[in-house]
């Protein structure tokens, strides 16, 4: 009768090794099932984000007609944009005397967002006839460029010949374009030319944002405690 066989001795440490590898392995899995739980979940909120979108959309073009009425009665109050630029704290902070004097000017602004709404907005700035540029409107767009990185672009400003005030604002810009980039513009007129950094872009983003959907605040905002 032949004695039955034992089953061979592990060499020392290649037991642990085994169940070492064995739980790291589960420890993977498990790793892997809480990923994909949480990758459902953030799928979920991204679609959440995207019916808000449609939702914004849609609410901005019912907008439209009352941003269009408000624009009509705002034509009849002089200097209404300059004034309501000078009151804001951070728009006011760019303003000199220059840009005071050429957004005097200044009968209308308009800002649209672009037709999908994450990739950008544009703001129109409508200007009467005046003795320091050509243009009619100047407008400054901000959207994501093909890489997906954004980027902004402006209208060229055609300046009037023989005018010093917007020779020295156009001077002040050419300086303000060879500061270091995360420098803040140094005019208005400078913040509308520079397109170094879109996306730290405050100045449109207080357009945007904080003056053009209630610009009768700022504008008022002096006789607010009267």
């Amino acid at each position: 009768m032949k004695k039955a066989r034992l089953p061979p001795v592990p060499k020392p440490g290649q037991t642990s090794t085994s169940q070492h590898l064995r739980k790291g392995e589960k420890e993977q899995q498990e790793a892997t099932e809480h990923i994909d739980e949480v990758q459902d979940e953030t799928d979920r909120l991204n679609e959440q984000a995207s019916e808000i979108l449609k939702v914004e959309q849609k609410y901005n073009k019912l907008r439209q007609p009352f941003f269009q009425k408000r624009s009509e009665w705002i034509a009849k109050i002089p200097n209404f944009w300059v004034t309501t630029f000078v009151n804001h704290p951070l728009v006011s902070a760019l303003l000199g005397e220059e840009d005071e004097e050429m957004l005097h000017y200044l009968i209308r602004v308009e800002v649209t967002e672009l037709e999908d709404i994450k990739s950008g907005y544009r703001i129109d700035f409508y200007f009467d006839e005046n003795p320091y540029f050509e243009n009619k409107v100047l407008s400054k767009e901000f959207h994501l460029n093909e890489s997906g990185d954004p980027s902004s672009k402006s209208t060229e400003i055609k300046r009037k010949s023989g005018n010093d005030l917007m020779k020295r604002s156009s001077q002040t810009q050419n300086k303000a374009s060879r500061k270091r980039h995360h420098d803040e513009p140094e005019s208005f007129f400078t913040w509308f030319t520079d397109h170094s950094d879109a996306g730290t872009d405050e100045l449109g983003e207080v357009l945007k944002d904080g003056i053009w959907p209630n610009p009768l605040k700022y504008y008022l905002a002096p006789n607010m405690d009267d």
